[in-house]
């Protein structure tokens, strides 16, 4: 592995209001933001960043690239967001090796993955 990568850090979803997504990723993730400005907003999850940006009309939402945030329960966690207003975008699905992934879009099309993979570990 080239030493100067360090391994995937932030991942920015773009929302239209900064202050209701702020308030419905706190909700999801259970957390607040460590970093609360009108032009970014970040939050530490589990040694990654999650940050929210203000879209601009170059910017266009989509689900051609998705990050997959790791649960301990698939099934909970996936019922927990839709309970906050997610709605299905996959369904959970087993890929081999114990390993289950879903998506859900966020209240603004945002696409979220979940993924449980019991043979994943931090290095």
């Amino acid at each position: 592995m080239n030493k100067n990568i360090l391994g995937l850090r932030t991942v920015i979803y773009m929302v239209p209001d900064i202050t209701e997504a702020k308030q419905w990723y706190s909700k999801a993730f259970g957390k607040d933001p460590y970093f609360d400005e009108p032009f970014y907003v970040g939050f530490e999850i589990g040694g990654y960043e999650l940050g929210l940006h203000p879209e601009n009309q170059n910017q266009k939402r989509g689900d051609s690239v998705e990050a997959y945030w790791g649960v301990k329960d698939i099934r909970a966690e996936h019922a927990r967001f839709i309970q906050l207003g997610a709605k299905m975008h996959t369904e959970i699905k087993e890929v081999g090796g114990g390993i289950e992934v879903a998506t859900l879009l966020d209240p603004w099309n945002n696409v979220i993955g979940l993924i449980y993979n019991p043979h994943f570990k931090v290095s």
